[in-house]
């Protein structure tokens, strides 16, 4: 009976002890990121191309987080610290990419920011959750850029 108590209690200790995802806890299929070197599912290969579906950590930390965007520019430094990123990335979606739940470690104080707008008919658009387009006169929502391209929009 001992014995099987302690068997137990060390398979236990041993799952608590593996990696696990840092954005789901998953234990298996993991590998480490590129970027910082935190375990992630190893699950790209399931995201389907155009789905815009958000079911990989390892896509999802790759090409959300400033974390991702930092390592993927190249950038010297902290990706919390990095003047270069926040100089090349919208002030909305820099806070975004800094405090969304694709990241190990989120930044303490993103930017203030004016919340984007259509510039026909004056709708905030959320660039990161929105459909929008943008052109050189600025953002438009997903309604005024149906009815400027009903082509597009099968009309």
């Amino acid at each position: 009976m001992k014995k099987t108590v302690k068997k137990r209690k060390a398979i236990q200790k041993h799952r608590k002890d593996a990696p696990r995802c840092g954005l789901c806890g998953a234990t298996s299929n993991l590998i480490k990121t590129e970027c910082c070197g935190q375990w992630i599912c190893d699950d790209e290969s399931e995201y389907v191309m155009c789905s815009y579906a958000h079911n990989s950590c390892s896509r999802n930390h790759r090409r959300y987080t400033l974390c991702g965007h930092h390592f993927a520019e190249g950038h010297d430094g902290d990706w919390k610290t990095c003047q270069k990123c926040k100089d090349n990335i919208e002030p909305e979606m820099y806070a975004y990419f800094g405090t969304n739940e694709y990241n190990f470690e989120k930044l303490e104080n993103p930017p203030d920011y004016e919340p984007t707008k259509c510039h026909k008919c004056g709708v905030a658009i959320s660039l990161a959750e929105d459909a929008y387009a943008r052109s050189s006169d600025g953002y438009l929502c997903d309604k005024c850029m149906a009815i400027a391209h009903p082509d597009l929009y099968g009309g």
